[in-house]
C-alpha cells in the first residue's frame, strides 16, 4: 500500500468496485479498501436484477447468474395470482462470485485493493500548508486522505478524491458533513433465508403482499436452482414496530416451505427513499447504497449503485486529468439524469401504493386479471393500482414514457 493515489473508494461493494473500475481504466491511481476478509462477503441481499440494466454496465459471465427469470408473480393478500409480462428477463445471481469477480475487473483496469482495511476517519487538508493545488481547487473545505487500520496497524492514505461506497448511514459521507441518515419510515427492515429442499419453478420469482405477509412491503422468493431458493421480507420501518421482519419471513416459511433447510439467515436495512441531496462536496463521492441509489419502490440497489459507480468513476477520471475537481460536480448531474428522475417517481408511488389496506391490494389483483393479456404488464399493473391518483399515473407517463 502506497501513501498517496489519486483516488480511494472506501468499499469493495458493487457501487464501489464498479467506480473504481472506470476511473482507474482512464489512468487515474486508485485503491480500494475494504473492511471484511472476503469481498462479496457476507452476502446480505436477494440478489436479483434485470438483465437490461446489468448489461448496459458489464458484460455478464455465466458464472454469475444462478436462475434465469422470464416470469414473476404478484399474489394479493386473498391469494389472487397475477403474473404480469416482464417485457424481458432477470436473473438471480451468485454475489459471492459476481462481487468477487467486479472487484477483479476493476483491479484488471490498474486498481490496487486491500481487504482487512478498516477506514475510520478522514485527513483533514484544508489547513495544509503543503496541500497542492488539486486539494485547494475551487477554494473548498477538501479532505487530504483517510485514516485506516490495515491488518490491525494504523496507517493513513492521501488521496485527491474520496469515494464513499461505505454503504447505509455511510461514515464517509457523515465525516464530509454529508446528511446520509435515513428516515425510519424509508429504512426497510428486512430479513432472508436462503433455503435448500424447496420444490419451485427455476424461472418465476414470486412476490407476496398484505397485513399478515410483509404490512407496507414486500415478501419474495427468488429461486437459486437445484432446490434452492432465497426467501425474503422487506416493510417499513414504521411496520416493524410491532413485528420483527424476521417473525413474518419464520412464519411464511412455516406455512410455505415446512420441509426446506435453512442454509443462511441475515437480516438488515435497505434506505429505500430519495437520493440524497448531496453526492459531492469537495473531493468526497458518494455511491450505492451510501448515495441512497436504492430504487425505493423495489429495494433493489446492485444495478443502480453500478450506474452511479460508473457515472461517478467517469466523472472522476476527467477531473484527475483536468486537475479540476470541479469536474466531480458532473457526477450528480448525470446521475439525475440517467436515474434520479426516475428513481423520484417510483419514491412517490411507494408512498402511495404501501399504504393500501388488503381489499384495495384485492381489488388491483381483481381488477388487472379483467385486462387483456397484453395489457397485462407491470405498469398496467401500477396504472390499476393507481387509477385513483390521476397526477401520479400523468408522472409515470412522462417519466418512463408509457
Amino acid at each position: 500500500m502506497k501513501e498517496r493515489y489519486d483516488v480511494v473508494v472506501v468499499g469493495a461493494g458493487p457501487a464501489g468496485s464498479t467506480c473504481a473500475r472506470f476511473a482507474a481504466a482512464r489512468g487515474a491511481s486508485v485503491l480500494i479498501l475494504e473492511k471484511d476478509r472476503d469481498v462479496g462477503m457476507p452476502v446480505r441481499c436477494g440478489e436479483a436484477v434485470s438483465n437490461r440494466s446489468l448489461e448496459k454496465i458489464v458484460d455478464i459471465d455465466p458464472r454469475w447468474i444462478a436462475a434465469t427469470i422470464k416470469r414473476f408473480r404478484l399474489v394479493s393478500p386473498s391469494g389472487q395470482v397475477v403474473e404480469p409480462d416482464l417485457g424481458g428477463h432477470g436473473y438471480v445471481l451468485e454475489r459471492r462470485i459476481f462481487d468477487y469477480d467486479l472487484a477483479r475487473l476493476a483491479v484488471d483496469a490498474g486498481a490496487e485493493l486491500h481487504t482487512k482495511s478498516y477506514v475510520d476517519g478522514l485527513l483533514s487538508g484544508a489547513d495544509d500548508p503543503e496541500a497542492d493545488a488539486g486539494y485547494r481547487d475551487r477554494r473548498r473545505a477538501a479532505w487530504k486522505g483517510v485514516t485506516l487500520q490495515w491488518k490491525g496497524e494504523p496507517r493513513r492514505v492521501e488521496a485527491r478524491v474520496i469515494v464513499g461506497a461505505d454503504g447505509v448511514e455511510s461514515r464517509v459521507g457523515k465525516w464530509a458533513g454529508i446528511d446520509t441518515t435515513t428516515h425510519m419510515r424509508d429504512m426497510e427492515t428486512c430479513a432472508q433465508m436462503t433455503l435448500a429442499n424447496v420444490d419451485l419453478e427455476d424461472d418465476a420469482c414470486e412476490f407476496y403482499f398484505g397485513s399478515d405477509t410483509a404490512p407496507m412491503g414486500y415478501l419474495w422468493v427468488f429461486p437459486k436452482g437445484r432446490g434452492m431458493a432465497n426467501v425474503g421480507v422487506g416493510i417499513s420501518g414504521t411496520a416493524s414496530k410491532n413485528k420483527a421482519a424476521i417473525r413474518y419471513l419464520q412464519e411464511f416459511v412455516e406455512r410455505r416451505f415446512p420441509g426446506a433447510g435453512v442454509l443462511t439467515t441475515v437480516a438488515g436495512g435497505v434506505p429505500c427513499a430519495a437520493t440524497i441531496d448531496t453526492m459531492v462536496t469537495g473531493n468526497v463521492v458518494l455511491v450505492g447504497d451510501a448515495a441512497h441509489q436504492v430504487n425505493p419502490m423495489s429495494g433493489g440497489g446492485i444495478t443502480s449503485g453500478m450506474i452511479g459507480g460508473k457515472l461517478a468513476g467517469e466523472a472522476i477520471a476527467r477531473a484527475i486529468e483536468k486537475n479540476d475537481l470541479s469536474l466531480l460536480d458532473e457526477y450528480p448531474k448525470q446521475w439525475r439524469k440517467e436515474v434520479g428522475a426516475k428513481h423520484d417517481t417510483y419514491y412517490k408511488m411507494k408512498a402511495a401504493v404501501y399504504k393500501f389496506p388488503d381489499a384495495t391490494l384485492d381489488d388491483i389483483a381483481t381488477n388487472v386479471l379483467k385486462l387483456r393479456e397484453d395489457k397485462r404488464t407491470i405498469w398496467g399493473v401500477f396504472k390499476t393500482a393507481l387509477r385513483h391518483q390521476p397526477a401520479l399515473v400523468w408522472e409515470m407517463v412522462k417519466t418512463f414514457g408509457i
